[in-house]
């Protein structure tokens, strides 16, 4: 109970009448607690249940598990971020892929974030072996057939002055390895893969390797997008441009 005691202490001391939720006793076992405004007292003393929220914005290197932790012993990306609190990755990276990668112990946004309904806007800038054909392209664009299903319309901009071999891409999706297997099904191979942006968060100004808090407009903003009060506004001010 709030790390106070063990659940048997605790029940014994429900039973005693030594703990109080809210201003009034405790006679029930199994009382529900909100941690996040909840107040409970036990002999008088105030215990905070409230966890501090934390959100963490890293530009991940290369050569880190984008897990918890790793049965294998590999670095992972929670051996770079040092705080006190116990976050987890928001999505995956793969191993070889850098860039844009949130970090939170914020579980309900980080789950509203990962539901295919948000359709979350992911920004990558991608490395492949050879121009890219504009069939190809255009298919890539369309959607592609991969072992797990096809994959949802893609954005693809070519970047100019790099004979087609540089290209941003956006998608809303998160199948395992995804882009890279889009590429690989028209024989390309991706030579470096960055992620740019993930949920309008970009990583300029923050070197790899290198991890920053969340600004308070960025945690509404981010907020916002999966409650979707950020499409309801897109949808006003397309009616206004419409008068």
């Amino acid at each position: 109970m709030v790390g106070v005691a063990s659940r048997r202490a605790a029940e014994e001391m429900i039973a005693n009448g030594e703990v109080e939720l809210n201003g009034k006793i405790v006679t029930e076992l199994g009382t529900k607690v909100n941690p996040q405004h909840d107040v409970v007292k036990v002999n008088g003393q105030t215990y905070s249940l409230a966890q501090k929220l934390v959100y963490i914005l890293l530009n991940k290197p290369k050569d880190l598990i984008t897990t918890a932790s790793d049965e294998k012993g590999r670095r992972t990306v929670l051996d770079i971020i040092n705080i006190r609190e116990r976050v987890y990755p928001v999505g995956r990276l793969d191993r070889q892929t850098t860039g844009v990668l949130l970090l939170t112990n914020d579980g309900m946004l980080a789950n509203k974030l990962m539901h295919p309904s948000s359709e979350v806007i992911k920004s990558y800038h991608v490395s492949i072996d050879k121009g890219l054909d504009q069939v190809h392209a255009e298919k890539l664009a369309r959607g592609v057939f991969l072992e797990d299903g096809k994959t949802a319309p893609a954005e693809l901009e070519v970047i100019p002055g790099t004979k087609n071999r540089e290209i941003v891409m956006h998608i809303h999706e998160g199948k395992n390895r995804q882009i890279r297997r889009m590429f690989e099904s028209f024989g390309y191979e991706v030579e470096r893969l960055h992620r740019v942006e993930y949920a309008g968060l970009n990583v300029h100004g923050l070197q790899r390797g290198m991890w920053r808090t969340l600004t308070e407009k960025e945690i509404k903003s981010l907020k916002a997008l999966v409650s979707g009060e950020e499409k309801r506004e897109l949808t006003r001010n397309d009616k206004k441009n419409e008068k």
